[in-house]
């Protein structure tokens, strides 16, 4: 007989081959629904258009738990050359998402094979996390909107720590972040009178000045704030011309979010100068906005007892990370927490083109979780 590890593994490969980016999981979708449909009992429901819940009901009365996987892919060019690599072009598993994806198949697998006897679980497959709008997708789903739930968990493979290892922290775990394109238009001119024109130069400098300005890049103070130029350009390689035209790409991270609102105020305000300053028409579109994980102190207590039931270390990390995850949102709304799960000291970093989620953490992801919902309903 096949072992848990194996079948997941298999499954995860599959997964890692057949890659899709966020909001056109469809294949990744028919994957994870054959799946359940041949390993498990549970009630399967559609949501959000490529998302799907696994539901599972005790027979008595208990709390409604929900754990989630995410399951987009990125649009990053696989370097690997093993068996499983990514056949879609441009498009890889370089966060780890097949990985999540797998490890919650396994504790849909475990929770058929010992069933729990109390509660309800429900397990969701959630579509674009890499974009930032999977979440709110989800709950703005009508049938989503109609389970009271009493508690949400998730964890990410953390390549840099032990293998197995499980990181945990109260509060924030990750950072509030969104993304801004400023576009500045002006008019172009002779460079030779570039004052017949409206040059988008000193603009583009003085928003450049404040991102540095404003910047404050100590993750272990709680007024934490980096603003990360991503992106400038103006103009054409034209050398008889003056621009008329530029844009600013940026991302701005705090654990905050009172301190992003008036980070983000500040911005717009100083652009509102700018535009009557040096006559130009500016305008700001905000996107891929995540909200900072809000661990519940209760929830990270049911991680830390389980992770010791099962003899693994727990490692409590004093500053959350950097990067942001739209399970925050959740964390927002109910009581809940992410945690991390060690991929390995010497894995590559998430993102890396060389990337792949370790298999030999899949079963210790799903073995706890299942602990986590038996022991939330003790």
């Amino acid at each position: 007989m096949e072992s848990l590890k194996d079948t997941l593994e298999k499954v995860r490969k599959e997964l890692h081959k057949f890659p899709e980016v966020s909001e056109e999981e469809y294949e990744t979708k028919k994957r994870i629904q054959t799946f359940l449909e041949e390993h498990t009992f549970c009630e399967i429901q559609p949501v959000a258009k490529t998302g799907l819940l696994a539901i599972f009901n005790g027979k008595k009365e208990g709390k409604t738990v929900m754990l989630r996987a995410d399951i987009d892919a990125l649009p990053i060019q696989e370097i690997n050359s093993f068996e499983h690599k990514s056949v879609n072009e441009g498009v890889s598993h370089k966060c780890g998402h097949d990985g999540h994806t797998t490890i919650l198949l396994g504790v849909a697998k475990l929770l058929t094979e010992k069933p729990l006897s109390k509660g309800k679980v429900v397990l969701l497959f959630q579509p674009s996390e890499e974009n930032g709008r999977g979440a709110q997708s989800i709950l703005e789903d009508t049938y989503f909107k109609q389970l009271n739930i009493d508690y949400v968990f998730a964890l990410h493979n953390l390549p840099g720590f032990t293998k197995q290892e499980i990181i945990v922290k109260e509060h924030e775990f990750t950072s509030n972040v969104k993304s801004a394109i400023i576009t500045l238009e002006g008019k172009t001119a002779h460079a030779a009178e570039p004052e017949k024109g409206y040059n988008p130069a000193n603009a583009i400098a003085e928003i450049l000045h404040f991102v540095r300005q404003e910047t404050k890049n100590i993750p272990e103070d709680s007024d934490f704030f980096l603003a990360t130029p991503i992106y400038v350009t103006m103009g054409e390689k034209a050398y008889g011309v003056s621009a008329g035209y530029g844009e600013v790409h940026l991302t701005l991270r705090s654990w905050s979010t009172r301190l992003m609102k008036e980070k983000q105020n500040n911005l717009e305000q100083l652009l509102q100068k700018l535009q009557e300053k040096e006559k130009l028409s500016i305008n700001t579109s905000w996107f891929e906005e995540f909200y900072a994980n809000k661990n519940n102190k209760e929830a990270v207590e049911y991680i830390k007892k389980v992770a010791e039931q099962l003899n693994l270390s727990i490692n409590e990390i004093n500053s959350p990370f950097k990067w942001g995850e739209d399970f925050g949102l959740f964390t927002q709304q109910y009581k809940g927490a992410m945690f991390g799960l060690g991929a390995g000291k010497n894995t590559p970093a998430l993102h890396n083109p060389d990337y792949d989620f370790p298999d030999d953490i899949t079963v210790t992801g799903a073995q706890l979780f299942y602990n986590i919902l038996k022991e939330v309903q003790q």
